[in-house]
């Protein structure tokens, strides 16, 4: 059995309602993603059967860096020509890079072959589905380029499964491993 599985920083409940009050119905279009699914992902692993998993979870338990402040902050897409998600951004944050490249490292220690883009720390607010009209995706990041969250600590991070639901409906992840930030 296989599972598609990602490393990510948790959102505290108040942090994670800040965001979802960005959440704008002036983007039609928007699959806007519900408070459970939100966090800041560290590295995405793919699908990977049970045997693989067991080592990346071996690799990602023998990191161990120290808990560190962060914020979301300011808005942006992906998808340049034809916007495919919303997302809030992170501010600077050089403990978050580090613990995001050990995520990527102990990944590779797994035997999983790793994306090779940039890391870009974001919480995805939504998803875009159809013809989305880009100036509503650029008004609305226009209307949360300045926003900043409360700063929250990041105290432990999670290796999440995703499991596909029925169309229209967002994914639904699962806590398989809890890690503790020192």
């Amino acid at each position: 059995m296989s599972l598609r599985v990602f490393a990510a920083l948790p959102l505290p409940e108040d942090v994670a309602d800040e965001a979802c009050a960005l959440m704008d119905e002036q983007v039609p279009g928007a699959n806007w993603r519900p408070p459970e699914n939100l966090h800041v992902t560290l590295a995405f692993y793919g699908d990977l059967d049970e045997p693989v998993i067991e080592e990346l979870d071996h690799e990602l338990a023998a990191i161990a860096p120290a808990r560190f402040e962060l914020e979301l902050a300011g808005a942006g897409h992906f998808g340049k020509a034809q916007p495919s998600a919303l997302w809030l951004g992170v501010a600077e944050n050089p403990a978050l890079t580090d613990l995001a490249r050990r995520c990527r490292k102990a990944g590779l220690r797994a035997g999983v072959e790793m994306e090779r883009r940039n890391y870009l720390p974001h919480l995805t607010l939504a998803y875009l589905s159809g013809s989305v009209d880009p100036v509503r995706v650029q008004r609305f990041e226009q209307r949360n380029a300045l926003f900043r969250s409360q700063p929250f600590t990041a105290d432990r991070f999670h290796l999440y499964s995703s499991h596909t639901r029925k169309p229209g409906k967002p994914n639904a992840y699962e806590v398989e491993a809890e890690y503790p930030l020192g």
